[in-house]
């Protein structure tokens, strides 16, 4: 059992460290937040955690040889590079107009934050790279203790995610009295540039395990 306790905690710590980082998911989370309140934040994580969900049961029944594959990173990392670039780029385009309309409470759907947390997921090389490379190793080792130490493994990690999640979008939502437009169009611009920095070193990436 402490084993197990050990997988899930390190797993914790692992996945907050990574969903800390600035990327599409928390410059959504963030956006949608203040359209649509707390609710964003979970429902974006929830359709995340649901394409983690098939992922590592892919990887489990034996995938992780092509996640793993040269030309894999490769697409990953260029794909990966152009969608950041545009969101970064077409986020910056239209920073100055950025407003915040605390009363589009309503607006869009649960099923589209859903969807939205999925393809977020997908566009961010980071996250593909991540699990084939240290998520993959984890769930290698997890699998010594049987199906518990996956469990356990993926329990750790999503609730890291949902955590960190959840607190930006309450933070946000509570805290519409201190975040103004200009306050609001800074943290956007903050994502957008790691945006374009992340999509950078993806593309130089990509360009490196072309010529070594």
């Amino acid at each position: 059992m402490l084993a197990l306790i050990t997988i899930f905690c390190t797993s914790f710590v692992i996945a907050l460290s990574g969903a800390m980082m600035p990327g599409p998911l928390l410059t959504a989370t963030i956006s949608e937040t203040s359209r649509q309140g707390f609710k964003a934040g979970p429902l974006l994580i929830l359709g995340h955690g649901f394409l983690e969900l098939l992922l590592v049961l892919a990887l489990v029944l034996g995938l992780a040889p092509f996640f793993q594959r040269q030309e894999v990173f490769i697409f990953t990392a260029f794909a990966g590079a152009i969608i950041l670039a545009w969101m970064g780029v077409g986020m910056l385009r239209t920073l100055n107009n950025l407003r915040i309309d605390w009363e589009k409470k309503s607006a869009g759907s649960s099923n589209n934050l859903i969807i939205s947390g999925i393809l977020l997921s997908i566009a961010n090389p980071y996250w593909t790279i991540w699990w084939a490379s240290i998520g993959l190793g984890y769930i290698l080792y997890s699998q010594k203790f049987g199906i518990m130490g996956i469990l356990f493994f993926f329990l750790g990690h999503i609730i890291a995610d949902l955590t960190w999640y959840a607190v930006v979008s309450l933070a946000v939502d509570r805290g519409r009295h201190f975040l103004t437009d200009r306050l609001y169009r800074g943290v956007i611009g903050i994502c957008a540039s790691f945006l374009i920095i992340f999509a950078c070193y993806f593309a130089y990436s990509g360009f490196q395990k072309i010529f070594t």
